[in-house]
Formats: structure tokens, C-alpha cells, sequence
């Protein structure tokens, strides 16, 4: 690694897409030494930021500067399925020298390959067990590791390289709870310049300073997303205070300014009232009326200019309260009674060896978290009660309507629009009531006719979620399986208060603890060959000793 001090430095970044919808205008902003999260709303441009500043995408105009080598785990890992780990790690060349040396082979190129790179099998498998993978080797393919394990593997082949400064877009999607403790360890370890993109709490507690992007500025907070947290409170409990004090300035000014063409209007019905009993010399009372109009037009003017100032003062106070709206819905057709048996599982073995031994329920409006490690078989126990699977053996009897999220949110059809996505799961309802539910999903006017595949992220996910929520009959039992990946900080907010009006039951396969906890979990099932109870503590124990 080198010895100088690291930095990135974005000087006057415009950047716009293909179709000209623009990202930056003129962005400023520069990360030095020390972990910096990166926050902001689903479209802000957090992933854009990150992909141009490793050079994966060319700025319209303006710079960007990195001091030393740049290391980038995307959002999205996609590897080749033949690929060996050594490949992945980048020193597949240098290890088949090693060997060729150590088994004689005494050519040139060989050396040449090895540089000074020695030990270069040490350090990969000390990388690999530092993020919780020894035990996959060198020599085996991706096809033979879970996607959260390739999602570590691509992070180990960056730390291998030691490169000075390090992007990370959501690492912790699709990690399982065990993996994101070996990830959050490797954060916290780190010495260089890194910047994290993530909706991950746990995660964005470990940095040292959180910059928020929104509206294509950045605002900088020192401390972790905790006590981002803290201070945008006290930011936004003062910004609404401002809201207040501009209101009753606005509605002092409209006072004085009606007050000012009363007086005017009473001074405009005397000056005629004199004019006609011609009670002073007519010279004088002209001389007095064009006083009285100019003194009248500067009276006026100077209201008027105050109540525009005020105006403009109400408007900034305004702009500065922000307004992540919230899903509001009512649902009271998926209410579930108490004890009432909801869904059973009895003898079940699953696709890849996964069992659920005995009998199983679920009764009443159950809260029920679904953990396990990755390719422990949650999303393939979803599907199987979902329909979508057929179980090796075993009989899964569900007893009230169902509705399953996967996470690919492939449940619209992206040709149609929103409330066309939602009519196909409610066809009986009446097109006004379709649009008058979408809107407190957040959905209103010209968005609900809005083509489901031009949606952002976290648009998607709410319309995924309303044409669940809003289909007929209602959903008694509602699956999510990782609900919250690519949900920024806002859409994660959404969901909790949209599940806060559901009453049936819930069956939730995440690895965010912090989001778990949010919504009321009653009961841990934790799947690890098999289904079985557990307690949020056992789960953190299990976590803290892998």
C-alpha cells in the first residue's frame, strides 16, 4: 500500500443518463482518510457516484481525482459460475508459477510471474479466513459457493490487492447474519480511505463521518449514522421551528399589507370627499392628492416587498424540512384472530436436503423472523409454501390467502402500468378505488399510470408491495424474503409503517436484525438443516461465534 496520504476529489461533476435525465449538475465533494457512509434517498445518485469515481462511468463534465489505487465491489456481484476461487482472487497466474518452480521448473517466466509475490497463497488464505471462508480453498469453482459467499469472495480479492482506497455499494445485500459480521470486522479494520454505500444500521455505525447526498449536494455529518440521526433531528426540529416563525411572519405581513390598502382605500375616499365640497383651493388639493397617491404607492410597495421577502423566507424554511413521506394504509380485511390456524407444515424435506421434522404452525397474526445462513434453504422453504416449489416429501397445507415478495420483486409485469399491476390482483375493484389506495402508497395521479419497468428501486418495491397488500381477496399471511435489499433509509421506513397497518400474518427471511426487531417479531425460526425455535439472542450468539 502506498505511503501517501489518499483522497478523492470531485471538482464540477455533471453527469446525465442516455435518455438526458440528469444525476449531478455541478457536484463538489471530496473524501479523505477515515470510513465515510454515503446516504441518500433510492435515485439520489449514490451508486452513480460511486461507478464514477472508479472510473466505470465518464463524467459529462468536470473531474474526478483519486490519489492511489481504488478498490470497488459493486452492488450487483455476478461471477462466472466456472470460474476457480484462485481466479477470482486474482492470483491464479501467480500461483501456477509457484507451482511450476516448486515442482523444477526453473524457466523464466515463471519468476517473472512470481515477482516478489511469495507468499501469495499465505496471504489468500489468511484473507479468506479473516472473512469467515477457509474453508472453501483455493481450488473450488463459484458454481460450489453460496451468493453471499461470492459477494466475500470479490470483497477478499480487494483486500488482496491492498488498494488505498476502497468502495463498497450495499456489501451486506444477500450476506447472510453470520457473513456480515466477518464484513463488518474487515471495515472496522480498515485503515485507508473507504466509502460504503448502505441501508445496513449495523454497518453504517462503524464509520467515522456520514455524507448525505440529496438534491445533488452533499452535507456532511461527523460521527456514525447514529449520530447522523441525533443531529438531523435537532437540524430538522429547528428547520420546523423556522416553518412556524416564517407562517406567522407571512401571515403578519398579508395583515399589514391589507391594513396598508384599507388606510389607502380611506385615504383615496376623503381626498374625494374634500375634492368635492371643494373646501381648499383646487391647486392645493391636487398638490395633496399626488402626495397622498406616491406616499400610498411607497406605503404599498414597501408591504408588498416585505410580504415577498417572507415569502421567500417561508419557502427556504420549507425546502429545509425534508419530507420522506410515509406509506399510510388501512387494512382491515387481513386481519387474522387470534389462534386461528393460518398455515402447517408437516414432514417437510425441501430442494437441496433442508427439513422441517414433525409438524409445524403458524396460528393468529404471528410475527415470524426467518434467519439462517446462506444457502440454508429460507428463500426455498418461501417458494415451496408459496406454490412455486414442489417439496421432496412432506405436505404444506396453508389455510388463509397468501401472498409471497420474492426478492427479485418480479411480481409486476413491467409492460404494464401501476394501477394496471394492482387491477390484475384486485380485478372486481372499480378503477377509482384501485387509484385511491395507490395514493397512500405513495402513488398519485400520473404515478399510478407510470409503466412499472421505468420505476426506481424503491418506487418498485412499493408498487411490488401494494399489489400484494391491495390484491383480493386480502393476504392473511404475507412472506417477504430480504425485504430491505436496495432500500435506502427512507423506503426501509415505508415498509415498517406500511406492516405496522397489516394484521395478518408474517413470515419475514432477513439478515437485517435492526429491521427485524422494527416490526414486532414474535417468533425466530432459525433454518440450519433443519426448522427449529430460537430467541434473537441465540441468533446473536451463533453470529458472534462464527
Amino acid at each position: 500500500m502506498s505511503t501517501h496520504p489518499t483522497s478523492i476529489a470531485c471538482t464540477s461533476l455533471r453527469f446525465n443518463w442516455a435518455d438526458g435525465t440528469e444525476v449531478f449538475e455541478d457536484l463538489q465533494v471530496a473524501f479523505g482518510p477515515g470510513r465515510t457512509g454515503l446516504i441518500g434517498v433510492n435515485g439520489s445518485g449514490k451508486s452513480t457516484l460511486l461507478k464514477l469515481i472508479a472510473g466505470e462511468l465518464t463524467p459529462a463534465d468536470g473531474t474526478v481525482r483519486v490519489s492511489g489505487e481504488v478498490g470497488y465491489l459493486p452492488q450487483n456481484v455476478t461471477l462466472d459460475t466456472g470460474l476457480r476461487v484462485d481466479a477470482v482472487l486474482g492470483i491464479a497466474a501467480t500461483r501456477a508459477a509457484l507451482h511450476a518452480i516448486e515442482a523444477g521448473d526453473a524457466a523464466e517466466e515463471h519468476f517473472t510471474a512470481v515477482g516478489d509475490d511469495w507468499d501469495v497463497e499465505e496471504r489468500a488464505i489468511a484473507t479468506l479466513d479473516q472473512l469467515g471462508l477457509g474453508h472453501i480453498g483455493l481450488d473450488r469453482t463459484i458454481g460450489e459457493v453460496s451468493g453471499g459467499e461470492s459477494v466475500l469472495l470479490r470483497l477478499a480479492a480487494l483486500l488482496l490487492r491492498r488498494p488505498d482506497v476502497l468502495l463498497l455499494d450495499e456489501p451486506t445485500n444477500n450476506l447472510d447474519l453470520f457473513a456480515r459480521q466477518r464484513l463488518y470486522a474487515a471495515v472496522q479494520a480498515w485503515s485507508g480511505v473507504l466509502v460504503v454505500v448502505s441501508h445496513d444500521r449495523e454497518l453504517l455505525d462503524l464509520v467515522d463521518q456520514i455524507a448525505d447526498l440529496r438534491g445533488g449536494e452533499v452535507t456532511w455529518y461527523g460521527g456514525n449514522f447514529s449520530a447522523y440521526e441525533e443531529a438531523l433531528a435537532v437540524e430538522q426540529e429547528a428547520a420546523e421551528r423556522m416553518v412556524r416563525v416564517a407562517e406567522s411572519d407571512l401571515k403578519r405581513q398579508k395583515r399589514e399589507l391589507s391594513d396598508a390598502h384599507m388606510k389607502l382605500a380611506r385615504r383615496v375616499r376623503y381626498g374625494n370627499k374634500m375634492y368635492a365640497q371643494k373646501r381648499e383651493p383646487k391647486i392645493v388639493m391636487n398638490a395633496r392628492k399626488r402626495e397622498a397617491q406616491v406616499s400610498a404607492g411607497k406605503h404599498r410597495i414597501m408591504h408588498e416587498e416585505k410580504l415577498s421577502e417572507a415569502k421567500e423566507r417561508l419557502d427556504e424554511a420549507v425546502e429545509a424540512v425534508r419530507d420522506d413521506d410515509e406509506i399510510r394504509v388501512d387494512l382491515p380485511f387481513t386481519a387474522v384472530p387470534p389462534g386461528r390456524q393460518v398455515l402447517t407444515l408437516r414432514g417437510l424435506t425441501l430442494r437441496y436436503g433442508a427439513e422441517v421434522k414433525g409438524e409445524f404452525d403458524l396460528r393468529g397474526p404471528e410475527r415470524i423472523a426467518l434467519v439462517g445462513r446462506n444457502g440454508a434453504g429460507k428463500t426455498t422453504l418461501l417458494r415451496t409454501v408459496a406454490g412455486q416449489l414442489d417439496p421432496v416429501g412432506g405436505e404444506v397445507e396453508t389455510h388463509v390467502p397468501l401472498r409471497f415478495l420474492p426478492q427479485r420483486l418480479d411480481v409486476l409485469d413491467d409492460t404494464l402500468s401501476v394501477a394496471e399491476n394492482v387491477a390484475r390482483a384486485a380485478p372486481d375493484a372499480t378503477n377509482n378505488r384501485i387509484r385511491a389506495r395507490l395514493a397512500r402508497f405513495l402513488f398519485k395521479g400520473a404515478k399510478a399510470d407510470q409503466e412499472a419497468g421505468t420505476l426506481s428501486g424503491g418506487e418498485r418495491f412499493r408498487a411490488a408491495l401494494a399489489a400484494l397488500l391491495l390484491a383480493e381477496p386480502a393476504p392473511q399471511l404475507l412472506m417477504l424474503d430480504e425485504p430491505t435489499n436496495n432500500l435506502d433509509m427512507a423506503s426501509v421506513r415505508q415498509l415498517t409503517s406500511a406492516l405496522e397497518s397489516y394484521e395478518g400474518a408474517l413470515i419475514v427471511a432477513a439478515h437485517d436484525l435492526a429491521f427485524l426487531e422494527s416490526i414486532g417479531v414474535t417468533r425466530w425460526l432459525l433454518l440450519d438443516g433443519e426448522l427449529r425455535n430460537t430467541t434473537e439472542e441465540e441468533v446473536r450468539e451463533l453470529m458472534a461465534a462464527r
